[in-house]
């Protein structure tokens, strides 16, 4: 009756008031009744938008992103951040985990102690209330389409309901073994992550030669030794050289495989060229 009332509004008017006559029993409460059928409108437009509102509350839960719970890791010895950033696959690297723990490392990212707790990962956040508002206006039809938006949101729920489940899967992360092939693989893994050139072979060949492989070598006899600053690791390098050339997310120990292996690499780069340009006392 209200499309036909727009293009014939005499018509509408004339029968609407014959209605009421013969409701009331007489023209004189055409009017009344008139107001009554009027007024009875309101209600019947708000139940429709009620219906059709009511279904985006519902697309709004199913929506919602799962929060991932953070994993905990405890430190062992030896470990760094940045080798437990590429563990983990943490986006952002080993800054990413620093950030997300300072309170439990200080403030320095290069000293983790055995037995520190860290979080890794972090929970995702759920959608603003801005953006969910903004969403239920848009979904929200006119209140003489109820009917077509329900329809609308049954579809909207069933292609919504596999984004919910389909989940990435994380890549496992890289591990090494506890030895020297394992500590100079990793070594070349943060090489690489700074722009550190170097080579397996050049690297390997000059641990060989300054000691042997034993990480905790160490030369008490020559000129160093005498000045206080005898050579130490792998790389046989000294603590001055090593605390300047220091590669940040390893280990603060001279002494650490990687540690050394990196600093070292890292010195020869700025003196040589890279480690691979070494063949003697550097």
């Amino acid at each position: 009756m209200p499309a036909q009332g727009k293009h014939r509004r005499t018509k509408s008017v004339s029968l609407s008031r014959g209605i009421a006559a013969m409701t009331t029993g007489g023209a004189v409460l055409a009017l009344p009744v008139l107001g009554a059928t009027t007024a009875s409108a309101a209600p019947a437009h708000s139940v429709a938008a009620e219906k059709a509102v009511a279904p985006v509350s519902v697309t709004a839960q199913v929506n919602s992103v799962t929060k991932a719970a953070p994993a905990k890791h405890s430190v062992v010895a030896g470990e760094t951040l940045s080798k437990i950033a590429r563990e983990y696959s943490v986006s952002g690297g080993w800054k990413k985990l620093y950030e997300g723990n300072r309170k439990a490392i200080g403030e320095n990212p290069n000293l983790i102690h055995p037995g520190i707790k860290l979080t890794i990962g972090a929970k995702t956040a759920a959608p603003s209330g801005a953006k969910a508002g903004k969403a239920a206006k848009a979904a929200a039809p006119s209140a003489g389409r109820a009917a077509t938006a329900e329809r609308a949101d049954r579809s909207e729920r069933t292609a919504a309901a596999p984004v919910a489940q389909a989940a990435p899967v994380a890549a496992a992360p890289t591990t090494y073994s506890n030895d020297l092939d394992g500590w100079i693989k990793e070594s070349l893994a943060i090489m690489a992550e700074r722009g550190i050139p170097g080579s397996y072979e050049g690297i390997h060949r000059n641990i060989i030669r300054e000691s042997s492989g034993n990480p905790n070598a160490i030369n008490n006899w020559d000129s160093n030794a005498v000045k206080g600053t005898p050579s130490k690791g792998l790389l046989q390098v000294i603590d001055p050289t090593f605390q300047a050339y220091h590669v940040p997310g390893t280990s603060t120990d001279s002494y650490d495989p990687v540690a050394n292996i990196t600093a070292a690499c890292n010195y020869a780069a700025d003196r040589y060229g890279s480690i691979d340009n070494v063949f003697g006392a550097y």
